[in-house]
């Protein structure tokens, strides 16, 4: 009886592709980072504790962002591949799934900037709110194998920080915006002010860099760890 519960659960089944995607994996989501991070040096007219990432798309550089969330995209997908077969049970399998949604949204970001509302809030939700649910679920998934324990722990950590920053990001939001609406004289303005009055709160920025930061950091976990199974392994 016990035999035939060991073999019903494998703890390691690589594929074939799984070490090329996880390497892409990983290139592109440093590269996603590395882009991030010029378009604070690129457009430093968008202050990044109040302007969120989507609206480096009204500056110069709107090409840069569209490679940056390009590139986000393509390695959500890459860890699918590399993952998919570490991955048993129906809730991880479900994971999945809202991995490769995650990876629409943020290639579709590409396409709509904030210019496109409506495309661009479909992107939004689907990124957004698609890797928390993503990463949470393949957390406990992949802890359940045993050649998976040690990276159960910061997969979980992470997971909660990308859900906890998503929180954040709409708490700070809510915050800003009544500040504004109060000293607005009860509107907001029509657009963006290049300074924000005395006394509003600005964190709102730096809450939509940390989704990105932590989901970037959870595709590098996962990743490298695969990478590491796979030399184990071979």
């Amino acid at each position: 009886m016990t035999t035939t519960m060991t073999k019903a659960v494998p703890t390691h089944n690589p594929s074939q592709v799984a070490g090329p995607a996880a390497w892409l994996a990983i290139t592109t989501t440093f590269v996603t980072i590395l882009l991030l991070a010029a378009l604070h040096v690129l457009s430093p007219e968008f202050s990044p504790s109040w302007r969120v990432i989507s609206e480096y798309a009204l500056g110069r550089y709107g090409w840069v962002l569209s490679l940056m969330f390009l590139s986000w995209g393509i390695s959500s997908w890459a860890l699918v591949v590399t993952i998919w077969p570490e991955v048993h049970t129906h809730a991880g399998k479900v994971g999945l799934w809202f991995l490769i949604i995650t990876g629409i949204g943020e290639a579709m970001a590409s396409v709509f900037d904030v210019t496109h509302e409506v495309g661009h809030g479909i992107a939004g939700l689907l990124g957004v709110i698609g890797f928390p649910i993503a990463a949470l679920l393949l957390s406990v998934a992949l802890g359940r194998n045993e050649s998976w324990r040690t990276a159960r722990r910061p997969l979980l950590w992470l997971a909660n920080l990308s859900w906890i920053s998503v929180v954040l990001l709409v708490l700070t939001l809510a915050i800003m915006t009544m500040q504004m609406t109060r000293l607005n004289g009860g509107h907001l303005p029509q657009h963006a002010p290049r300074s924000l009055p005395p006394g509003v709160l600005a964190l709102d920025g730096w809450a939509d860099r940390l989704i990105v930061l932590s989901n970037c950091a959870w595709v590098l976990v996962a990743a490298w760890h695969a990478i590491q199974l796979r030399r184990k392994h071979s």
